[in-house]
């Protein structure tokens, strides 16, 4: 197969999925029905293939030529895509979790310099020298 034939295609039709890649229109809808591939329905009910479809069925075809069952196989392409999923959950989680801190250190710093204006209302400067004095010494 020449990958130059598939510029400006978005969509594959199931005879046209089976020219491009050797596999009969059989074994194509077979592995559909198995849940190994996924078609999209036309209005007019025709099947359309991804381009991503082209990988996947070599991707079979490899596992079966190693002598794997096509059950271990869809079991394979499963977590793949359940791992897949986790991942893109963990970053939005990330991302949730990185705003919520950065609101949190704004209230921290917000609250800490409301916390230094009332004590230093409330601290006579006499307080202030003595205590600025006592540090000296500690130090």
């Amino acid at each position: 197969m020449v990958w130059s034939d598939l510029i400006g295609i978005e969509k594959l039709k199931i005879g046209e999925l089976a020219e491009k890649t050797g596999i009969t229109r059989r074994t194509i809808d077979y592995y559909t029905t198995l849940g190994l591939l996924k078609a999209e329905r036309s209005a007019s009910n025709y099947r359309y293939y991804s381009l991503e479809t082209i990988e996947k069925l070599r991707i079979i075809e490899e596992k079966k030529a190693a002598g794997m069952s096509l059950e271990v196989i869809k079991n394979h392409f499963e977590k793949e895509q359940i791992e897949e999923v986790d991942i893109q959950e963990l970053c939005l989680q990330m991302q949730y979790l990185e705003k919520e801190v950065s609101h949190l250190i704004e209230q921290i710093n917000s609250e800490e310099r409301t916390t230094q204006h009332n004590i230093k209302q409330k601290v006579s400067s006499e307080s202030v020298a003595l205590m600025q004095s006592l540090l000296l010494l500690i130090t």
